[in-house]
């Protein structure tokens, strides 16, 4: 049940009804990985479970996006299910346990917030980042700045990162408004790979006109050096994103649900029509498109 009242921010939850709760949830997966437990959690490892972590965490941040307090709780719960499990699996082929987990966590938190539980000052976000990548880089004993960034990462939220890294050592440019020329700049230099004439075509984006058939890259070294021109475009977005103190990976899902969502009111709307996707034009499935766009703007 969801507390009715909202208490003073970082106040833990009440230790008894904490201790309890916990307890059953930590016996519940410890059954389910038992001998007389689920036969489907049992066989399950660090490597095989890692899929569904994954997908957890996706949805959690659905649920976040949806504002629904009832989904995020149970997105949540199925997020720590999956440290639970991990904690579990690793306590049962001797490696770790929970406790390791809490307790490296624990001690993480305290030592990164000197500030908090020492007696170092910041005052500041960037005062606070400061403190935790220096005492990062001593724990870790790291070679590079971007030792330590997964390599399973989204790669716009890498381009990201990456950029994020070589800033904070000062690699940057000097004002965030540059990053409009550089796009430009990669622009111009995808052009010069896509069209004949290397330049960035002037054309209306409207539907009112003749389809055109896409042509296929069929020269392995074009398709190359497209490829990578469209890389440097896209960390460019990225940068500017991280500029602005935005999450690219963030801004695209959003968008990429948007767009779903309206191409869904286009199927709703035809289906009304006793008409599919396939039966409409163009200009139909646009005049959808854009009422269902108003629709969202006056709600």
């Amino acid at each position: 049940m969801l507390p009715t009242e909202h208490p003073l921010p970082g106040t833990p939850p009440d230790s008894a009804r904490l201790q309890s709760t916990w307890q059953k949830l930590v016996d519940v997966v410890a059954r389910l990985r038992s001998p007389t437990g689920c036969p489907w959690d049992r066989e399950q490892t660090l490597e095989t479970i890692k899929p569904y972590t994954l997908e957890e965490t996706y949805e959690l941040l659905e649920a976040i996006d949806s504002g629904d307090d009832a989904a995020i709780v149970e997105e949540l719960g199925d997020v720590l299910l999956q440290v639970l499990l991990d904690s579990q699996i690793g306590a049962d082929e001797g490696r770790f346990d929970l406790i390791d987990v809490i307790d490296g966590i624990t001690q993480k938190l305290i030592a990164r917030h000197p500030h908090v539980f020492g007696d170092a000052e910041a005052r500041t976000a960037s005062e606070v980042k400061q403190h935790w990548d220096r005492i990062k880089q001593q724990e870790k004993r790291r070679d590079s700045i971007f030792d330590g960034l997964p390599a399973s990462l989204p790669a716009l939220a890498r381009a990201a990162r990456i950029a994020d890294k070589a800033a904070r050592v000062g690699y940057d440019f000097p004002s965030r408004d540059m990053l409009f020329d550089k796009l430009r700049e990669e622009l111009d230099e995808l052009a010069q790979e896509l069209f004949p004439h290397g330049q960035l075509p002037v054309m209306s984006a409207t539907v009112d006109a003749p389809v055109v058939a896409d042509e296929t890259i069929t020269d392995a070294a074009v398709r190359d050096r497209v490829e990578g021109e469209l890389g440097d475009v896209l960390f460019v977005i990225a940068n500017i994103a991280r500029r602005w103190h935005i999450n690219p990976e963030e801004a695209l899902r959003r968008s990429n649900a948007k767009f779903e969502r309206r191409v869904r009111y286009i199927e709703d709307a035809l289906r009304q029509q006793g008409k599919s996707l396939r039966d409409a034009t163009l200009s139909e499935m646009e005049e959808l498109y854009q009422t269902g766009k108003r629709n969202e703007k006056s709600t």
